[in-house]
């Protein structure tokens, strides 16, 4: 074990200020020395954590051991298993219906690719962008700027607030046909 006998820092020197100036020294007429204190020993690291762990493994081997030998599982993994068995065909199937429909399955296969590529970049890029100084908060006013402006110019006043509504109804029968 290391001592832990304090040093203090001491710092010895003979001459004296003149004139606000230091005085020259020789090397060899009064040296300076400064000694460190000594760091203290690291911590003896607790006896009572590998015995927590090492008892909390053994309760869970235990407890695997015992579902395996009598074959019963709790009644929430239960009702969580029914609940998963019934949900999981319903949405395979309707992928599985879905999927077959299609008749270009490499261009749907490719598409969702570069959806996934192009949504990965975009993240990327925002990200970089937002690390940038000054270019989020500015960013920040020109959507809280274009925002008043939309509002003002849309929703204010009823007649703009109705040309509005009926060119959303329009463009949504575009889209998805009359209905």
């Amino acid at each position: 074990m290391a001592s832990t006998s304090s040093s203090t820092l001491s710092l010895s020197s003979s001459s004296t200020l003149v004139d606000a100036k230091a005085p020259r020294q020789s090397p060899s007429s009064s040296p300076q020395c400064v000694t460190l204190p000594t760091l203290p020993p690291p911590p003896v690291q607790s006896q009572t954590r590998p015995g927590k762990t090492a008892a909390f493994c053994r309760r869970i081997a235990r407890n695997v051991m015992g579902m395996a030998t009598t074959r019963e599982a709790p009644a929430a993994e239960v009702a969580t298993t029914e609940l998963a068995i019934a949900e999981t065909p319903e949405i395979v199937k309707t992928i599985q219906e879905a999927w077959e429909k299609v008749e270009d399955k490499y261009a749907v296969s490719s598409l969702a690719v570069a959806g996934v590529v192009a949504l990965w970049g975009s993240a990327g890029m925002i990200s970089a962008i937002d690390r940038l100084p000054l270019i989020p908060g500015v960013l920040e006013v020109v959507g809280i700027g274009y925002t008043g402006w939309f509002a003002y110019k849309n929703l204010a006043f009823k007649p703009d607030r109705e040309a509005f509504l009926r060119k959303v109804k329009e463009t949504y029968n575009e889209i998805l046909g009359s209905s």
